[in-house]
């Protein structure tokens, strides 16, 4: 492999290696604010099992979007089996919960996690849930924080070269 390949393929290893790794710290630091919200919360309202279910919802938060919604039909049959009225209530806590979570947490700790602004975090779970599935949606978001840095990347040298032509 040539020096110029040689360099591009390893910048290109490097970023996509920064991306996965941030993702998976963010989508980590994620899931424990979530559970760790909804541990809190039922212990405030006084609901049953309110430590093991933040934990579960924690733990199923992992998967993006879709998982906390698993966790908290698990942790409603719990409560339910105690109490109807507050399994009833859990679920409207996990309603509002959820809607900050995946619209004002995630795609902050996300984007930030690995350097993309939050609505391309959104974007990226979207298109990769249409396309992938679950799977689509684990991978969706490094792989477009990759292609994203790769084509700022490009876009500064092509300036940079575009600049260098018109002062000569």
């Amino acid at each position: 492999m040539s020096p110029k390949t040689y360099n591009r393929v390893a910048t290109l290893l490097d970023i996509t290696d920064h991306n996965f790794s941030g993702f998976f710290v963010g989508q980590t630091l994620e899931a424990v604010i979530l559970g760790t919200l909804c541990g809190v919360g039922m212990l405030l309202f006084r609901l049953p099992f309110a430590l093991t279910i933040g934990t579960f919802i924690g733990f199923t938060a992992l998967i993006p979007l879709f998982g906390a919604w698993a966790g908290a039909g698990v942790g409603f049959l719990l409560i339910a089996s105690q109490d109807l009225s507050q399994a009833v209530f859990f679920i409207i806590y996990i309603i509002i919960l959820q809607q900050l979570e995946s619209n004002l947490i995630y795609p902050r700790v996300v984007g930030n996690s690995i350097g993309i602004p939050g609505i391309w975090v959104l974007v990226a779970i979207t298109i990769g849930a249409g396309v992938g599935g679950i799977a689509g949606m684990l991978l969706g978001v490094p792989v477009f924080a990759t292609v994203y840095q790769v084509i700022g990347i490009l876009t500064k040298k092509r300036l940079q070269m575009k600049q260098l032509a018109t002062e000569e």
